[in-house]
């Protein structure tokens, strides 16, 4: 190798440290670190009850940890004020739930409006937008549809369009998939993959689903609530 390929060490978008929370007498995690990166899709594999899903929200700042960090572009995510944390969740990150938690007396246009109106965009813009965000997963002829009368993988797409909608810079994903059959599961990760890409946000990935892993750029494994491995996705 010469001189001038080892490059410094980027500075992660998102890092956990240490984290350690417990579900009443049950320890989800257990010193668990992570990193992610700008641009990056990082994979958190692992069984159920591997403390996945905890992880996700102790990231994201759902959930505070009973130990450990969580710094995201320089701030302690456990040292701020449930209003902040709840602002940066509309501004900075963005989720998607395996069933994808739309609200199922609006519209799919209105639910990807939803974000934007909360964060002060009116509503003619809002939808304008949202129509935007629903063509780009492929699912802009079913805006006027509620979530009931959509298929599983149209009302996820639409969730993807929601949590992507006011430019996040994580998307936090948990088994994004998990309900759909595998073709419309296929169909959910390449919009996925393909607008995080283009839109250079981070996305966090939880999935037990080794095919869905494989889109990822790196690969964590969860045993027990701790990080045991970490491997690169062919």
């Amino acid at each position: 190798m010469s001189e001038g390929d080892d490059q410094p060490p980027t500075e992660p978008l998102l890092a956990a440290r240490g984290l350690a929370k417990a579900h009443g007498r049950t320890q989800a995690l257990r010193g668990a670190s992570v990193e992610l990166h700008t641009g990056e899709i990082l994979a958190v594999t692992g069984a159920s009850g591997s403390g996945k899903s905890t992880l996700l929200h102790c990231l994201a700042g759902i959930v505070r940890p009973d130990a450990g960090s969580v710094t995201y572009a320089g701030l302690r995510l456990e040292e701020l004020p449930e209003k902040r944390l709840s602002e940066l969740r509309r501004t900075d990150f963005g989720v998607v739930f395996q069933f994808g938690q739309l609200v199922p007396e609006l519209t799919a246009l209105d639910n990807v409006a939803l974000p934007l109106m909360l964060a002060g965009t009116d509503r003619a813009g809002a939808r304008e937008r949202a129509g935007e965000w629903l063509e780009r997963f492929g699912v802009h002829g079913q805006g006027d549809l509620r979530p009931g009368e959509m298929s599983g993988g149209q009302a996820q797409r639409a969730a993807l369009a929601r949590a992507l909608v006011t430019g996040p810079k994580v998307v936090f994903a948990d088994e994004p998939t998990g309900a759909l059959d595998s073709l419309a599961g296929e169909q959910v990760m390449t919009a996925l993959a393909h607008t995080a890409r283009e839109a250079g946000t981070a996305v966090l990935l939880i999935t037990h689903d080794a095919q869905v892993a494989a889109y990822a750029d790196r690969e964590v494994q969860l045993r027990d609530g701790t990080v045991t491995s970490l491997e690169v996705s062919a």
